[in-house]
């Protein structure tokens, strides 16, 4: 099954980046994908971090507003699993949402959702990020069986932390997802190393999807979207600007790397 990781360089306007991401998913599915998966704030990377709040949509079984349902009829049209990257969803406080990360079937429905659950902090001096200072983190892992495949979902800052992938692996996930808007900085020294780990610690694909390049917020994205196979070998890449990194999951191969070195039924923890 072929899958696509979507880099993009999202803008403050949401029908702008629908419109890019749209074009995108159709040159994935031109390209034989069958899953396909956007960056973290594939729809809006505002000029400021409240920005979020106008944006945000209502979560739930039916799909609500008009991100979910882009999502929800980009689907449908391209006839594609696909990961949403993330997406604003409002709480019970005014001043907080959940990054919602949502999986659509082929058939417009929702398969599940993901909260994430690790909000990133970092300054050097330089640059300063805190993310509670508009989101809520979620509390659970989700996986989703997406077709053949049993996906795993995570977000961006998530990638740091194991313990969130180990708990996905009960049971064993064939591909882990990490829509993702990585800085610059972090990710030029982090992003692959990080991403070469999960996958070869969990012995399953990685498909990586991420922000790449210099936005109108004057933010600039490590991108460097990428597919790693479940030997940490980087299988595509895409460095910067928008873009595709495609490849082939191969379900043999993924046996073949747990039967020859059978690391995942050697845990103790």
């Amino acid at each position: 099954m072929k899958i696509a990781a979507v880099q993009m360089v999202s803008s403050p306007d949401v029908a702008r980046n629908l419109a890019a991401a749209d074009r995108l998913l159709a040159q994935a599915a031109a390209a034989g994908a069958r899953l396909a998966a956007l960056p973290e704030y594939f729809c809006l990377l505002g000029r400021r971090d409240t920005d979020k709040l106008a944006a945000a949509e209502d979560g739930g079984d039916a799909v609500h507003g008009p991100i979910q349902r882009f999502l929800s009829e980009a689907a449908q049209r391209h006839d594609l699993w696909l990961v949403g990257g993330t997406l604003p969803v409002r709480t019970a406080q005014a001043d907080r949402v959940l990054n919602r990360c949502c999986v659509f079937a082929p058939d417009g429905s929702e398969a599940g959702h993901y909260d994430k659950m690790h909000l990133f902090a970092f300054d050097n001096g330089r640059e300063s990020y805190d993310e509670g200072r508009a989101l809520a983190a979620g509390h659970e892992p989700v996986a989703v069986q997406a077709g053949p495949l049993r996906l795993g979902l995570s977000i961006c800052y998530d990638l740091r932390f194991p313990e969130l992938y180990r708990a996905l692996m009960r049971p064993p996930c064939d591909v882990l997802c990490v829509p993702s808007a990585f800085t610059y900085t972090t990710g030029q020294a982090h992003w692959e190393l990080l991403l070469r780990a999960r996958a070869v610690e969990n012995q399953c694909y990685v498909l990586a999807p991420a922000q790449g390049g210099t936005h109108e917020n004057g933010r600039r994205t490590w991108g460097h979207s990428m597919v790693v196979d479940p030997w940490g070998v980087v299988l595509d890449v895409c460095e910067e600007g928008e873009g595709l990194a495609l490849a082939d999951v191969q379900l043999d191969r993924i046996q073949q790397v747990r039967t020859q070195l059978p690391a995942l039924a050697h845990r103790r923890l």
